[in-house]
């Protein structure tokens, strides 16, 4: 991308967060009541991920867990990988099953509405709207040098693989569509993606 579509996207990124964050600011409130409500935890969830260039950000979501007052730092299950995540991995799925999840956190991540405070990072410019979504530091450090061309660009809150599969996708094809957003990122491209992703959220399409 060059120095304008640059320049166009942080303006983009810039005007679209500061306005999203001034709509979601009435349902980040009551969805913090909701939060408090249910199990008095924090209302935010943050946690470091890989951002451009690999330098590490802290990343804000509304809580959907549980609290865990286990304080035990848990080995990196992914190191065994060494240098190289397989494509048939898949982080997560949508499945509500997960006994950890509270109630209330099963409605805001079907709808995705736990993304919301990313807009936030989005003003801090450690995000863009539209980028690779950011992956966990656990599992960026066993990427290989293909792999890794994904950490070239901000992360968005939304990307290309999201709407083209989201949590139904496999790492292979992830880092197949990321690569290609990375090659072929334009200001049409980006408003093609929030367009599709803002359709995505409508029908509860599950978000990866």
């Amino acid at each position: 991308m060059n120095i304008l579509g640059k320049i166009s996207k942080r303006a983009l990124d810039v005007t679209a967060s500061a306005a999203a964050l001034v709509v979601i600011a009435p349902v980040i409130a009551y969805a913090a009541y909701k939060i408090k409500k249910e199990d008095n935890g924090p209302v935010f969830f943050k946690q470091k991920r890989s951002g451009i260039n690999d330098e590490p950000f802290e990343i804000y979501k509304l809580r959907s867990m549980k609290v865990n007052n286990n304080s035990v730092k848990r080995e990196n299950p992914y190191k065994e990988w060494n240098g190289y995540v397989p494509d048939d991995f898949v982080f997560k799925t949508t499945s509500d099953s997960n006994p950890n999840i509270t109630n209330f956190g099963k409605i805001i991540r079907k709808y995705s509405l736990d993304e919301l405070p990313q807009f936030y990072n989005v003003l801090k410019g450690d995000m863009s709207i539209v980028g690779p979504r950011p992956e966990i530091i656990e599992i960026t450090e066993q990427y290989d040098h293909h792999q890794r061309q994904r950490l070239n660009v901000k992360p968005g809150i939304t990307g290309w693989a999201q709407v083209n599969g989201r949590s139904d996708m496999n790492h292979g094809d992830k880092i197949k569509y990321d690569l290609y957003y990375i090659e072929n990122q334009s200001f049409l491209l980006d408003i093609k993606i929030i367009w599709l992703t803002f359709w995505q959220v409508l029908v509860g399409k599950g978000s990866v």
